[in-house]
């Protein structure tokens, strides 16, 4: 006997939250000085490869590891890194 799948429950916010993070790419020179510098310092293999800024300037890093692998990297303007 097939039971009716239960529907999708939205709590309140959350469809604000998913379209809030819109970005737009950016070049390198464009993302701030204190960020590049946190990059280089806090994660030193790192390459970086693309950045995007949303509309709240805070901005999502592409960078590839020197193992070969890659991270999604996000922080504010005043460099401070956050987790999404």
């Amino acid at each position: 006997m097939r039971t009716a799948a239960t529907p999708i429950i939205f709590n309140e916010g959350i469809m604000e939250d998913v379209f809030s993070q819109d970005y737009t790419e950016v070049a390198a020179s464009d993302v701030p000085t204190p960020i590049i510098e946190a990059l280089e310092t806090d994660y030193v293999e790192a390459m970086f490869n693309k950045a995007y800024v949303d509309d709240e300037n805070k901005y999502k890093l592409e960078v590839s590891m020197e193992d070969g692998t890659s991270m999604v990297l996000y922080a504010d303007a005043n460099n401070n890194w956050l987790e999404m």
